[in-house]
């Protein structure tokens, strides 16, 4: 049975402020998120913006692509080449690392993160 999460959608920016094919990094509270706009994909994706493999805060520099058969959406850290799954946040390389992801809506010209209520 699936489990239902309220989610509060904050406004992160404007889509003008992310680079095609690029991230940016906004602050909520003490968390970092890095926004993607995957435009060859036409698709949106936020993630943690911690790298947990030397903990840098430098996701939202990554380059993102497409991973394997699957096309899978994923970022690269831009230091050490950790790659990580736009979708699961699961770390392509086969170590045990993991990113928190989030959920991205684009509404009148503006970009919004979904963080989950508790």
């Amino acid at each position: 049975m699936e489990t239902l999460t309220a989610i509060e959608w904050i406004p992160a920016c404007y889509i003008d402020d992310v680079p095609e094919n690029g991230g940016v990094c906004m602050r909520h509270g003490d968390e970092q998120i890095a926004i993607y706009n995957f435009s060859r994909r036409n698709e949106w994706y936020a993630t943690q913006n911690l790298c947990p493999h030397k903990q840098q805060m430098a996701l939202s520099r990554g380059m993102i692509g497409s991973a394997g058969d699957t096309c899978e959406p994923k970022v690269a850290c831009p230091f050490h080449k950790k790659t990580f799954s736009l979708l699961t946040g699961e770390c392509l390389n086969g170590d045990d690392y993991q990113i928190k992801t989030y959920p991205v809506k684009v509404e009148d010209g503006k970009v919004y993160v979904g963080i989950a209520l508790e």
